[in-house]
C-alpha cells in the first residue's frame, strides 16, 4: 500500500453513468488535478459517452444494467494503486476527493467512504434517508461503524479487486462494507457535501420511493448472504 502523496502522478476516479449529459460537464470540470475520470457508460442514451470522452475522460462501456455492474468494471479498467468512485449525477464534490484518498494513500485505511450532509433542505428526500438509516443500522449490527451506505469512496485498487464483491447492482456498495469488515479492514469515514443533483439529471435510487425500494431489496439481501 501506498505510504504517502509522494510520486503519486494520478489517482483513477470511476464515474458510474447512466443519462448524466446535464451533469458530466460541471462534475469533470471539478476533478482535482491528479484525479483522472474513467467514466462507466451503462447505457445511456442522451449522449453522455460523447461528452465525457469530448471533456477529456476515459470512457469504458459497461452494456450490463446495474451500479454494481458498472463500478466494478471502472474498477477493472483503472490502473492507479488508489481508486476513487463517485457518483456522476453533480450531487457529490469532486474537490472532496482529496480527503478520502488521503488515508488510504498514507497507509492508516484501506477503505474512506464518504457520510454524506446535505448542504440544505429537502436535498435527500425522506424515503432515500429513512432507507440509508436501516442500512447503516444493519451494518453495525455485523460490526461495522458506518452510518452511511455513501456512493463516495476511496481503496486501494489490488486490495479492492481481491475482496471479491460480486453484487453487480444496488447491493454492490453493501457488500463490499460487509467484505470489508469481514476482511479486518480499517474503514474510516469522513463527512462529504451532499447537494441537489444536476438539473436535467434523473435519480435511479433517492428520486422516488419505488427506486429506494429496490436498492433496500439489492442491498439487504446482501446482509442475508
Amino acid at each position: 500500500m501506498l505510504a504517502s502523496f509522494e510520486g503519486v502522478d494520478k489517482i483513477d476516479v470511476v464515474l458510474p453513468c447512466l443519462n448524466e449529459a446535464a451533469a458530466l460537464p460541471g462534475v469533470l470540470g471539478a476533478l482535482p488535478d491528479g484525479y483522472r475520470a474513467l467514466v462507466v457508460d451503462n447505457g445511456s442514451t442522451d449522449g453522455s459517452p460523447e461528452i465525457a470522452a469530448r471533456l477529456g475522460a476515459t470512457v469504458v462501456h459497461e452494456p450490463r444494467a446495474g451500479y454494481g455492474a458498472a463500478v466494478h468494471t471502472g474498477l477493472e479498467a483503472a490502473t492507479t494503486d488508489v481508486v476513487c468512485f463517485l457518483d456522476a449525477d453533480g450531487s457529490l464534490d469532486p474537490a472532496e476527493l482529496p480527503t478520502l484518498a488521503a488515508p488510504v494513500l498514507a497507509g492508516t485505511a484501506d477503505l474512506a467512504v464518504g457520510r454524506r450532509v446535505p448542504v440544505a433542505r429537502g436535498v435527500w428526500p425522506w424515503h432515500a434517508r429513512a432507507g440509508n438509516l436501516l442500512l447503516a443500522r444493519l451494518l453495525r449490527r455485523h460490526g461495522l461503524d458506518v452510518t452511511d451506505i455513501a456512493p463516495a469512496r476511496a481503496a486501494n485498487r489490488v486490495l479492492l479487486l481481491a475482496l471479491g464483491v460480486a453484487d453487480r447492482a444496488f447491493g454492490y456498495p453493501l457488500e463490499l462494507l460487509v467484505k470489508a469488515q469481514r476482511a479486518g479492514w480499517r474503514v474510516v469515514e469522513h463527512d462529504v457535501r451532499y447537494a441537489e443533483r444536476a438539473k436535467g439529471t434523473e435519480s435511479k435510487v433517492s428520486g422516488s420511493v419505488r427506486g429506494t425500494a429496490r436498492a433496500v431489496r439489492d442491498m439487504t439481501r446482501v446482509l442475508r448472504q
